[in-house]
């Protein structure tokens, strides 16, 4: 059987970070995912996906990691039920991240708040995320550097 998950998305607010009672650290997020095509109206849409992550990444999500910031993780799909207040069956769905990478520096993340009026909108981007001075409208998320240059005789193919 086989249950891997990999996402790329942006935190939709800061982990929540608890700890068990023998002290173990769990942090629950949710990652906003675009969904790769446009709805009827030609705007992009996001699935806003419950994850949760354990023990010394959980620690490092909560404390590198905040609302807006573009991670990765990978992991796998589990589902749980419980019975509520109201004697009903509930069943949660989440992922059970094993770990995380943020992809985009603090500078870039700053900068593309700034750019927003401070506001950051799961679901779309905007123009002014791929704005730059460069001819070609790209900028990095590394922050501003000149390309390299690499002629076509140095590339292995």
């Amino acid at each position: 059987m086989i249950n891997n998950v990999t996402l790329v998305g942006r935190m939709t607010r800061d982990a929540e970070l608890r700890h068990t009672g023998n002290n173990t650290a769990v942090a629950t997020f949710t990652l906003a995912v675009n969904r790769n095509r446009k709805n009827g109206n030609g705007e992009r849409e996001a699935d806003f996906i419950n994850c949760v992550i354990w023990r010394q990444q959980a620690e490092n999500l909560a404390n590198w990691a905040k609302k807006g910031a573009l991670i990765g993780i990978t992991g796998a799909i589990q589902t749980r039920n419980y019975e509520n207040q109201q004697g009903q069956r509930v069943y949660v769905t989440e992922v059970i991240a094993d770990q995380f990478h943020i992809l985009e520096s603090r500078r870039a993340r700053e900068e593309q708040g700034s750019s927003q009026g401070g506001n950051w909108h799961p679901g779309g981007s905007t123009q002014s995320e791929f704005a730059s001075n460069s001819s070609s409208g790209y900028r990095s998320p590394f922050g501003d550097s000149n390309p390299m240059d690499i002629s076509d005789d140095d590339l292995p193919f």
